[in-house]
């Protein structure tokens, strides 16, 4: 009983003196108690994640993080110093002076940063350099930065990352989520002003991004903007785009636009060349959209390549007068002639044999109108006017290619369902899938198809489409690549200006075909905004077309089929 009481004492005894520190330290002394605190400390700093890689289709780096350093300080060490090494590390690293000078001067802690994400050459020149002048206190630490290997090459579809590591553009801020990873941190705890190596110490790895795979293929990608660049450049043209559709899967192998940026130097561009304008601008296609009119006409059973169509010199309709690109009196022409000399006349006449209603949902079909779902916020789905608010001049202008509105994609994807044996396939340019950060799903794994024509239709049609390219009936000999069926269709249609919403005088001229046009590997559609050389579809976009084309055939070792190429009558 004795023992009990004396260990009942002593417990007492050991929970007064607990509790009368405890009292001390919370009531008495407080500020004694924050300056030991001070003094043994708690440090953390940043571990920086490897952002994710976005590649092309054979895992080539469109953008990817290399070897980069921040600069950091210790103020204890730099604080005498602090004016001549913040006008050094200003200088060396153009950053602000006046933050540097303040963060060189902080007396509440041993770990400031000076510069992020710096060209690991540039900031090891610098440490030497203040080294060199007796200067402690600065050093660097790994900071990866954003590199693009290519420059220009996808640049309007990847975007950048701008030198404070917030994505800016493209696909780098659209799936930033996915790329970015996730920045760890490192504490420990230090005393008189140094670490304890026997102190708390306790580490939060980073997590390192995920990388991005796109469809394109990098090659083809520098390839065609180089040919786009020429072709608009040539024309005298404003802006042009280019799409490369692999016609099987609807995988996009290039997504050009000219003009367009460096990723590594987004600073000296303007603003409207940092997007894809083959994703945004919309214009009307064109006698494009006449191999679209014609494919509905033979699936519904309307008429079929060889139809005889008696064309005249102009036809009256309502208020309007529609004439030909060219003059010419009475012609005679089967719908592959109508086709193959682009006449507006002919494409009208065949297409009084549908309804509004009719036409309208073939043009829907083919996906015009609606937004093709890459991911990119604000892509644009162009328009077609409900057939409820047509007029017979509506119908009319709409089947040969003015009056509705597309988007370079757009009418890539819609020509590709001819290509595709009448089957569209939603483009895609992400390999497997991926979420964007608005939490859209996109990618190959989730792209779907849907019949838009009869496999026979898409096969007339394309025979139709190759007399476009013959050398004596065609409005595109240029287009025509030896030893290959080529199927394709010209385009110049009148633009609309801004200022006054009516047809200004300027034009969009493009070229849309496939080739083996037997048996399609591939689609190309080049587009050129305001060409002032007096040029067409046929001159201006067939040879860019040609260029590109050939460059893919070669590249991916297609070979001519050997069939011979159909031999339908463009007169009768």
């Amino acid at each position: 009983m004795l023992r009990l009481r004396v260990g009942f004492i002593l417990i007492a005894m050991v929970v007064s003196v607990f509790g009368a520190r405890l009292f001390q330290l919370q009531g008495i002394d407080p500020k004694a108690y924050a300056a030991r605190a001070e003094a043994v400390g708690l440090q953390t700093i940043t571990l920086p994640a490897t952002r994710g890689s976005i590649v092309d289709r054979n895992g080539e780096p469109l953008a990817e993080s290399a070897d980069g350093l921040m600069v950091v300080a210790d103020p204890m060490m730099t604080v005498d110093d602090a004016r001549e090494i913040a006008r050094i590390v200003a200088e060396d690293l153009d950053v602000d002076y006046f933050e540097t000078l303040d963060r060189l001067r902080r007396p509440d802690t041993r770990f400031q940063y000076l510069a992020r994400r710096v060209p690991a050459p540039d900031a090891r020149a610098l440490v030497e350099r203040l080294e060199e002048l007796g200067y402690e206190g600065v050093d660097t630490r790994r900071d990866p930065v954003r590199s693009y290997p290519s420059d220009d090459v996808a640049a309007n579809v990847v975007g950048f990352v701008a030198g404070d590591g917030e994505a800016k553009q493209g696909f780098e801020k659209i799936f930033d989520q996915q790329l970015a990873g996730k920045d760890g941190t490192a504490t420990y705890e230090t005393g008189g002003g140094q670490r304890l190596p026997l102190g708390d110490n306790s580490v939060d790895p980073p997590v390192d991004g995920e990388d991005l795979t796109l469809t394109i293929d990098r090659d083809v990608q520098w390839y065609t903007q180089r040919v786009l660049r020429q072709a608009v450049e040539d024309a005298r043209g404003e802006s042009g785009s280019a799409v490369v559709l692999d016609s099987r899967t609807g995988e996009i192998l290039a997504l050009a636009d000219h003009p367009t940026f460096d990723a590594n130097q987004p600073m000296l561009a303007s603003k409207n060349d940092m997007w894809p304008r083959s994703l945004f601008d919309v214009y009307e296609p064109g006698s494009v959209q006449k191999v679209l009119t014609a494919a509905s006409l033979v699936d519904a059973g309307k008429v079929t390549p060889d139809t005889r169509i008696t064309v005249p010199g102009q036809i009256q309709r309502q208020d309007r007068t529609i004439g030909d690109y060219w003059d010419h009196g009475r012609l005679r022409l089967t719908l592959t002639g109508v086709i193959a000399k682009s006449s507006n006349i002919g494409t009208v006449l065949a297409a009084d044999e549908f309804s509004p209603k009719e036409l309208y949902d073939y043009l829907s079909g083919f996906g015009l109108g609606q937004v093709p779902g890459l991911g990119y916020p604000g892509e644009s789905g162009g328009l077609l006017p409900s057939w409820k608010t047509w007029s017979q001049i509506n119908q009319d202008t709409i089947a040969f290619g003015q009056g509705v509105s597309v988007t370079a994609l757009q009418m890539a994807t819609a020509v590709n369902a001819i290509a595709n044996g009448g089957v569209l396939v939603e483009p895609s340019l992400v390999k497997g899938s991926a979420t964007t950060s608005g939490g859209a799903v996109v990618g190959t794994e989730t792209s779907s198809s849907r019949r838009v024509v009869s496999e026979s239709a898409a096969r007339m049609t394309a025979e139709m489409m190759e007399a476009v390219t013959d050398p004596e009936e065609g409005t595109a000999p240029a287009a025509a690549i030896e030893g290959y069926r080529v199927a394709g269709k010209t385009g110049t249609a009148q633009r609309v200006g801004e200022e006054c919403g009516c047809y200004d005088g300027t034009f969009t001229v493009s070229f849309a075909g496939f080739a083996p046009a037997d048996d399609p590997r591939f689609v190309v559609y080049v587009v050129v905004q305001d060409p002032k050389n007096g040029g067409g579809g046929g001159s201006i976009g067939g040879p860019a077309f040609h260029e590109i084309m050939s460059y893919l055939l070669r590249k991916y070792a297609v070979p001519p089929t050997g069939a011979p190429a159909p031999d339908n009558p463009v007169e009768w």
